[in-house]
């Protein structure tokens, strides 16, 4: 086994440089700051293209983690770039949180308060905080807790609300994407809360941060995760009703590494003992969303698979099953893992203009009309997984035998 981790653990040495060097190449924005909105699979970028708050503190979060795992000083270069730009061009002086797009020139352009941005700018602040010791990026962390919490919390129900007008006010539209649901509450946006939760909590281990990510943890096990199919739900009204019936894989398998992670972040017993069962049950449910070729596909619909392979399932489905290896030692669910990985490297990665395609149709044809680089297409997924797997793979290959 331990040959086979050191091969795992080159490849995903080199694939990290590769990802990481795409984007210092081919992505900054050198005539408006900052990087471009959208960069098409020639490499070629839209200068024009609108700049989104999710894509740039995900580039923030990238370079920052990055650097605190290899010391290279030119990916904290970037990080600082990408520092600069969101809290010049983002942040909302007026009514505080950030805006969820700008133009292409950094002028506001939606000024909704969507929680999921805040929560990401509060991951990629946490982590370029650990990265600089920029003092200032941890106390714009901190702001953004507070305004989650003020004005998203669900003081009766727990959770989150989805979205707001710029200056807090109720909205009609709460929907990230035009594919989501219309709901008040959402599994996505708690995902990422906690997840942006914990990142800010190993820098600042506060009270109320720590009681909001044990409610957090609380809710996905009393509403989100299905305890009988360990499959989670998306969408729900305020009083947490089940208001969807579709599976994402990609989703499933994220949260399955993610929520244990929070747990022991808290260094919580109860909770990491709950969220290390789910991380070994939650994968054996995804299980059956892998094709032949080991591809995982991207949703079920009732009992319709869409038969799609995006990148970031791709990603996760590779940290979430080495992680139930690690707690079970079941040799099944490394060779999912690394399946996986052969699988990314067969048709996801661009092996003529570098990083990640979005993804493959059901014949493994490419998607077509889906840039490169763009709102959600961003280094976070496959550099994390690079970077999870680099230090798991590790730390069991340089055991004594």
């Amino acid at each position: 086994m331990k040959p086979s981790l050191k091969k795992f653990n080159n490849e995903l040495q080199h694939e990290l440089k590769n990802i990481l060097g795409y984007w210092m190449r081919f992505t900054p924005d050198e005539i408006n700051g900052g990087f471009y909105g959208s960069v098409a699979n020639n490499n070629e970028p839209s200068p024009t293209a609108d700049k989104g708050v999710v894509l740039n503190a995900r580039i923030l979060w990238t370079f920052s983690a990055a650097y605190n795992e290899t010391g290279e000083s030119e990916y904290l270069e970037y990080a600082n770039r990408a520092f600069q730009y969101l809290t010049k061009h983002f942040f909302d002086d007026s009514f505080g949180g950030v805006y969820w797009t700008v133009n292409s020139k950094g002028e506001k352009l939606n000024d909704r308060k969507q929680i999921y941005g805040l929560a990401f700018c509060i991951y990629g602040l946490s982590e370029y905080y650990k990265a600089a010791e920029n003092k200032i990026a941890l106390d714009l962390a901190i702001k953004l807790f507070w305004l989650i919490e003020y004005h998203a919390y669900d003081q009766a129900k727990k959770g989150y609300f989805e979205a707001f007008t710029r200056d807090w006010k109720s909205i009609t539209d709460l929907r990230l994407s035009s594919k989501d649901a219309n709901e008040k509450k959402t599994m996505n946006t708690h995902l990422h809360i906690a997840e942006a939760y914990a990142s800010l909590y190993k820098m600042w281990p506060d009270k109320k941060l720590k009681q909001q990510l044990e409610s957090l943890l609380e809710v996905f096990a009393h509403h989100i995760v299905n305890s009988e199919t360990h499959h989670l739900h998306l969408f729900f009204d305020e009083n947490w009703n089940v208001k969807s019936n579709i599976i994402s894989f990609g989703h499933d398998i994220e949260a399955a590494w993610l929520l244990l992670d929070v747990a022991q972040t808290i260094h919580h017993p109860g909770w990491i003992t709950t969220m290390q069962s789910l991380a070994v049950k939650i994968p054996d449910a995804v299980i059956r969303g892998f094709d032949k070729e080991g591809g995982l596909n991207y949703e079920l619909i009732g009992d319709r698979f869409i038969e799609e392979k995006h990148w970031w399932p791709q990603a996760e489905a590779m940290i979430g099953f080495f992680n139930a290896f690690d707690l079970s030692k079941d040799d099944k669910y490394l060779h999912r893992s690394i399946q996986t990985w052969e699988f990314i490297k067969k048709y996801i990665r661009d092996k003529e203009n570098g990083e990640w395609f979005w993804g493959v149709r059901d014949d493994y044809s490419l998607m077509e009309g889906y840039d490169k680089v763009g709102p959600w297409k961003c280094p976070y997924h496959n550099a994390r997984a690079c970077m999870e797997l680099m230090r798991r793979t590790e730390s069991i290959f340089k055991l004594p035998d």
